[in-house]
């Protein structure tokens, strides 16, 4: 089975050729790559023109930024595999997890697996803002869809390929993970969380997500829950 992995990068030079020899070698023998890179502005367009071409990556560009979930949806329409996961560009997330959470669909005991940063795993502390914030959104989500998540934000949720090719998706912008969650929850398939590891990084080291889109997924999560 095929594991496709979408990298939406927006201004991440320092990370992104790390980022993506790291996916190469997470463990997953059949890794297919498609790198979304959203009208960057510090040297990562040039960064990743510049990689060898493969055959287990396609390289992408927007000529305008749109946001992280227009870079999903823009992948969308070229992932072949049996399974699809998004990877942010940045080192927060460790795709050394996709073996555990790939072999539950590979053994057909899950049509999504999510990656819980909350769950019983090693992770750097963030700050209690930002810990809260998660949580309180997860459990807004959580009353809404009526699934019992304990991370919903995460960016590690890992689809079977014709699940997610069959999104409807809309948000471009980090309402996206609010909305994906709506949607499956909607669906007749088997949702597991496995806990992963996290290195939270600051402000002041490049995170993008902030309050307004805090706010905004409040909005989403009752669009997408009930209005849709």
């Amino acid at each position: 089975m095929k594991l496709s992995v979408i990298i939406p990068v927006y201004n991440e030079r320092d990370t992104v050729a790390q980022m993506i020899e790291r996916v190469r070698r997470c463990g997953v023998p059949d890794i297919e790559m498609v790198v979304v890179n959203d009208c960057s502005s510090d040297g990562t367009k040039e960064i990743l023109d510049a990689l060898p071409a493969s055959a287990d990556l396609k390289i992408l560009h927007h000529e305008v930024n749109k946001g992280k979930g227009a870079g999903i949806r823009t992948a969308q329409a070229n992932v072949t595999g049996d399974a699809v996961v998004i990877q942010d560009a940045d080192l927060e997330y460790s795709p050394e997890e996709f073996p555990a959470m790939f072999r539950l669909i590979e053994q057909d005991k899950a049509d999504v697996v999510y990656g819980s940063r909350y769950s019983g795993r090693e992770i750097l502390v963030d700050s209690f803002w930002h810990y809260f914030g998660n949580k309180v959104l997860t459990t807004a989500s959580n009353l809404c869809s009526n699934l019992h998540l304990s991370d919903m934000e995460t960016c590690y949720k890992m689809i079977r390929g014709d699940i997610f090719r069959g999104l409807s998706l809309e948000c471009a912008r980090f309402g996206i993970e609010p909305e994906v969650t709506a949607k499956l929850a909607r669906m007749d398939v088997r949702i597991y969380e496995v806990p992963i590891s996290y290195r939270a990084r600051r402000f002041d080291e490049g995170k993008k997500i902030g309050w307004r889109d805090g706010i905004a997924a409040f909005w989403y999560i009752f669009k997408y829950n009930f209005l849709k």
